[in-house]
This record gives structure tokens, sequence and C-alpha cells, in this order.
């Protein structure tokens, strides 16, 4: 009888690592069974999606609200499809929210659960710990500093690295990637990243396309790039650069944002994952976040702090253990200051290259064979549970 593992992946960032954990399972495993959640490359990778990815991807505090009621029922029916089927072990890929619940349920009637990407404990609610304990069976960790967090509280871990540091070259191809994107191999090129959802552009893409309009202004031979996950997204996008007058000064790249990092000189990015791909690049950045008042109220209320415990957002901040790149959040993501600071980037070329210094440094740190380590933890785990 063929091995069977439940697996779900909520956003393009956990499809990713998903899909190459399966790979690495499938190595040891070839006629393994995957089923759940996923997007479409852990669907190329083999899994038997029950619901598309799409299905988790809004589920956020304020965006989810209207989702509850099917996000909850969606998840009842995947709990009892899987305590039926019994597969030999559940991965859950980052969705804390969705899936520490999940992991809980099937724990308590013995089906051993794995977690793959820890929650931010660090950086707010640590009290989460005590439900992860009850829910995880085993904890893989993308950074390295998580792991004596999990086990001073009794979390069994492993540091698998992370797998964009082997997905990104050690050296990127900046004049490969110009040229793929038709970018002239002399101009000064920032890349202009607001994220990736609808709220994140709602807040972040008027700021920012001010702050390009500033930085044109002093540099019309300036050349800016601004990746696109959707043709949704680029439509929201485009409709503010029309009515901040700056159509056909920003170029939206549909996809390819990892040419559009490997091409640029300075990154101005969202906070996030991309953050972390910006470093990998070795590309300076600006990281800048805000979220509506409603949002930031329920996340105080939900972790009952002000401010995160860290100093840091950006996570090449965080691993850096300083403020290694500069940080706007909030009333703070000002267009002047954003635009300053990358600027600053711009024309101090001693301060570029000690970051990326420091970015080679931490690239490999994080550079694990990371597939090949998660899929030995998940198996054992599943074989300790049979």
């Amino acid at each position: 009888m063929s091995m069977q593992i439940g697996m779900v992946a909520g956003e393009p960032s956990g499809d990713l690592l998903a899909a190459q954990v399966l790979q690495g399972l499938r190595a040891h495993t070839p006629d393994l069974v995957c089923n759940g959640i996923g997007g479409p490359r852990l669907q190329a990778a083999g899994q038997d999606a029950w619901y598309p990815m799409d299905s988790l991807s809004i589920f956020g505090y304020v965006d989810a609200l209207k989702r509850l009621p099917s996000l909850f029922a969606m998840r009842e029916n995947v709990k009892r499809r899987w305590l039926r089927e019994r597969p030999s072990a559940f991965v859950g890929i980052d969705a804390p929210d969705f899936n520490l619940g999940l992991e809980k349920a099937l724990r308590q009637r013995g089906i051993p659960t794995v977690h793959f990407v820890g929650p931010s404990i660090w950086a707010w609610r640590g009290e989460r710990i005590h439900g992860i304990r009850d829910a995880v069976s085993h904890m893989l960790v993308v950074f390295p500093f998580e792991e004596a967090l999990y086990q001073e509280a009794g979390v069994p871990v492993t540091y698998v690295g992370h797998p964009l540091a082997s997905v990104i070259p050690r050296q990127p191809d900046k004049a490969g990637a110009r040229e793929r994107l038709g970018v002239d191999a002399q101009a000064r090129v920032v890349a202009v990243m607001p994220g990736s959802r609808r709220t994140e552009l709602q807040h972040l893409a008027p700021p920012f396309i001010a702050a390009a309009r500033l930085l044109h202004a002093r540099d019309p031979q300036l050349q800016f790039l601004a990746p696109m996950v959707n043709p949704e997204r680029q439509r929201q996008f485009e409709a503010v650069l029309a009515e901040a007058g700056m159509t056909g000064v920003i170029r939206c790249v549909q996809g390819g944002a990892y040419d559009v990092m490997a091409a640029s000189d300075v990154v101005l990015v969202a906070s996030g994952t991309a953050t972390l791909e910006a470093a990998l690049f070795k590309r300076p950045m600006v990281i800048a976040y805000a979220v509506s008042p409603l949002a930031l109220w329920i996340m105080r209320r939900k972790s009952g702090q002000e401010r995160p415990y860290l100093p840091w957002v950006g996570l090449p901040n965080v691993l850096a253990r300083e403020f290694l790149v500069p940080e706007f959040l909030q009333h703070d993501v000002n267009p002047q200051r954003l635009a300053d600071a990358v600027w600053d980037w711009l024309i101090d070329e001693a301060k570029v290259r000690h970051v990326q210094a420091r970015f080679a440094e931490m690239h490999e740190t994080l550079a694990r064979d990371t597939p090949r380590l998660a899929a030995e933890r998940i198996l054992e785990v599943a074989d300790h549970g049979r």
C-alpha cells in the first residue's frame, strides 16, 4: 500500500516550499500519494488538490472575515476526509491560522503532524507556542535562530534552511535579466514591489508611486519596474498609476519578479518574503508596510502587544539582528522618506558593497538541502506514528 501524506499550502511562497518538499519525499518514496490543498507548483509536483490554493490566499485578519464560514467548512471537510483515510502524516506549510487548528485535531486522533515554516513567535504573539506544542509533532524551521526557541519550549524542531537560498543563484545574472526585460545595461533601475495582495497594494501602491515620482524628478533617466503577481493586481496598480499621472514611467511586468530583482539596483518592497528574496539577490532595499487601522487594532488585540518583540520587521534585518536596510511602517510610510532612502542606495557605492557582502553571508547560512532534510524528518515522523 502506498504511503499517503496530507499537505496544505495556502500562498504562493508556501506552494513553492511544498512542491520542493513533495519532490524530496518522492525521491525517498516514489509511489507516495499526496493530497490536500495546494497551488500550481504543488499540483505539478504530484499533489491531488481537493481545493485550490486560492481558497486560502485571503486568509487574514480583515479579508478573512467575509470568508470565515466557507473557510471553517473547508477545514472541517478536509479534517473529516483525513480522519477517514488516515494518512501517514499531515504537513502544514505556513498558513498557521488555518493549519495549526487542523493539525491539533488530526494529532489528537493519532495522525502525526509536521508544520513547515514556524509562525513568527519571535515577533508577535509568543503565547502561541502553547498551542503549537499541542498541535505539532515536529516543527521544521527556515531560520537558524528559530531552532533554540522551539527547543526551549519543548517542541521537536529541525532547522532545514530556506529553500529560496537554493533556488536563487549566489551570483545573480544582472545582465541576462536586463536583456530579457529589454532594459539598457547602463541604466539605473528601481524595482517597485508594493506586495501581491489587494490590501497591500491598496495601502502601499500610492506612496510607492509617489516616491517614484520624486525619484524621477531627481533623475528622469531612472527606470522603474513593477512585477505583478497576476492581471488583477496589475489592473489595480495601473489604476493608481493613471490617477498619479505616472503611466509610462513605471513599467509593469507580469510575473517575472526574479528577473526584475536581478535587473534592479535598488528594491522598494513591501515587508514579507520578497524582502528575503531581494536579500538573496544581493539587492539593497527599502522596506515598507502599512495596514488599515482596523487590521492594526485586531493585530494588537489578538497579540496583546502594542509593538512586536523585535525592533525589526523586515526579514533581512531580523536575520542580521540590526537595521541593515531601512524600514518604514504605518504612518512613517511617507513618499519623501521612501524616495530619500532609495536615493541613498543609488549614490552610496560603499554602503551598497557592505550590504551585499552581508547578504552573501546570509545566503550561505540559509543554503541547505532543504527538500532532503525536510523529507527525512517527515518520513521519520510518519514512521514513528505507525
